[in-house]
């Protein structure tokens, strides 16, 4: 039996708008999105440490990590697309996802050495230590079974939220519940395209939350 056009018609928007939102608010953007939003919401956590003195000259820093963390992976899984190594660029195969993680865990601990070894901000330590750290459980979990990539980001970006409650003196509740909010959102978009099954979506947030909050004792 047919839908009714309506049905369909819905449908049709909501994945439409669901690949919008897995497109923008795609995993390999979020350290960079982080960096941000954890600067914009506490300044004072990245005043008088060194690292170019990133309270003056925030942005030499953040280019760094856009280069390391969003540019140099999605170079690379285009170049192994161009190369015929994995089937599609969306990794929707985990053995395809194989060796982009490898390339991925490379760079992530690159920038995060970087970052520790030149006295950055704790909090932006903690960002980088618990993405690199994301991407080896993700890369480990991805063995035995699929996992969402993008909540695996969305459950890691709340848990820096946590983190930074943890460590500020001022209200985080809102940027709590929208951080919420907005992994809430990115995990409906990827049940609404099918991309993964419920227990995939939840594994992923458990694992990026795990990852942020592990890292934030582990340098404690």
């Amino acid at each position: 039996m047919n839908q009714p056009a309506t049905t369909t018609s819905k449908n049709g928007f909501l994945k439409v708008l669901a690949t919008i939102v897995s497109y923008v608010l795609h995993p390999v953007f979020m350290p960079s999105v982080m960096t941000v939003i954890l600067y914009k919401l506490s300044p004072l956590s990245f005043a008088g440490v060194n690292v170019m003195d990133f309270a003056k000259q925030p942005l030499p820093v953040l280019v760094s990590i856009i280069v390391s963390t969003a540019f140099f992976p999605l170079l690379s899984v285009l170049l192994m697309k161009g190369l015929g190594f994995v089937e599609s660029i969306q990794l929707d195969n985990p053995k395809d996802r194989i060796i982009p993680l490898i390339a991925t865990m490379t760079f992530y601990f690159w920038i995060s050495n970087v970052m520790s070894n030149t006295n950055a901000p704790f909090l932006l330590r903690v960002l980088l230590l618990g993405s690199f750290w994301g991407v080896i459980a993700l890369f480990m979990v991805n063995i035995f079974f699929k996992i969402s990539m993008h909540t695996t980001a969305a459950g890691g970006a709340v848990g820096m939220i946590v983190v930074l409650m943890l460590n500020s003196s001022v209200n985080m509740v809102v940027p709590f519940f929208v951080t919420l909010l907005i992994a809430g959102v990115i995990g409906t978009a990827r049940l609404i395209l099918s991309a993964h099954s419920k227990s995939q979506v939840w594994l992923g947030y458990i694992v990026g939350f795990a990852s942020q909050l592990g890292a934030y004792y582990y340098l404690t």
